[in-house]
């Protein structure tokens, strides 16, 4: 457990610092291990290479950046993940991704990127699994938010589009993180609903009320009542643990029972605003 936590903490701080040189010489150092066993010993342990894994991960970054903040320049994009130049980061992210950059920040192909991304995904999943989370779970009564809401129904893996509306509508109605709250209100499991049936909603909290628009955002209550809350911290694609966490022990064991209300997440950071092992996303699980 000990030499796992190590590359815990390294693989923390790949992601934490994807715009550096990342060398052998510091990779070995941060982890405390020697330069001339490190590659084994990554490669054996999460079935990749330490700088396939940093590869992958600037491109996941590179993607959310082109697709999500149209305010970067491409060529900013290509520096801040560590390429000499914007022509370098398109011959990159092309032979990576499909596309090349302008073409996934104009249309961005969610469903292939999204498959290539399956085998990372599973990597990371079995890298947290290892270090074992401690719950800490607060029961609080909230207060009724105000939301504007744009309903996503369709495949998980189509996601981002929806997302990419709402963050226009978001922005030429100023709601930005920082002046408003994000929530998502969760109403199926995608790893048991059909594709073509999962739904959830994206959401800002909101003072006055919705305008007429073009993206069919509409105005709608987070009611108040009691919550179970957990603070998850890191990867998105950990999350459901801590959500099974409450289902499967938390519930039984405290002995509550479930409001008529989905779960809902209100995203307190979010990527790639900051390194996907620094996200903060509270998950509420209402309470009668």
């Amino acid at each position: 457990m000990h030499y796992q936590a190590r590359f815990h903490q390294l693989l923390n701080y790949i992601d934490s610092h994807l715009d550096e040189d990342l060398t052998v010489e510091k990779l070995s150092h941060i982890a405390c291990l020697s330069k001339y066993h490190f590659h084994r010993q990554f490669s054996s342990l999460f079935g990749i290479s330490a700088f396939t894994y940093i590869r992958q991960a600037r491109m996941k970054r590179a993607s959310y950046q082109l697709a999500f903040k149209k305010e970067m320049r491409i060529v900013d994009i290509a520096m801040a993940n560590n390429y000499e130049s914007s022509e370098a980061f398109s011959r990159a992210f092309s032979q990576s991704i499909g596309q090349n950059p302008s073409q996934f920040r104009e249309q961005p192909d969610w469903i292939p990127w999204y498959e290539k991304y399956q085998r990372f995904k599973k990597m990371r999943v079995q890298r947290m699994q290892s270090c074992q989370p401690l719950y800490h779970v607060d029961v609080v009564k909230m207060s009724e938010i105000k939301i504007a809401a744009l309903e996503h129904l369709g495949s998980f893996e189509s996601l981002g589009n929806t997302i990419k509306h709402f963050i226009h509508w978001r922005k030429d109605n100023r709601l930005s993180p920082k002046v408003s709250r994000t929530f998502n209100i969760i109403y199926d499991d995608p790893a048991v609903t059909e594709p073509d049936k999962y739904r959830c909603e994206i959401c800002v909290s909101i003072k006055l009320d919705v305008k007429p628009n073009d993206q069919g955002v509409f105005a709608k209550i987070i009611p108040a009542g009691r919550c179970a809350v957990i603070r998850h911290i890191g990867f998105e694609d950990t999350i459901n643990k801590a959500i099974t966490y409450l289902y499967s022990e938390w519930l039984a064991e405290n002995e509550e029972e479930l409001r008529d209300y989905p779960l809902f997440f209100e995203r307190i950071s979010l990527f790639p605003d900051v390194a996907e092992c620094e996200v903060i996303t509270d998950i509420y699980l209402p309470l009668k």
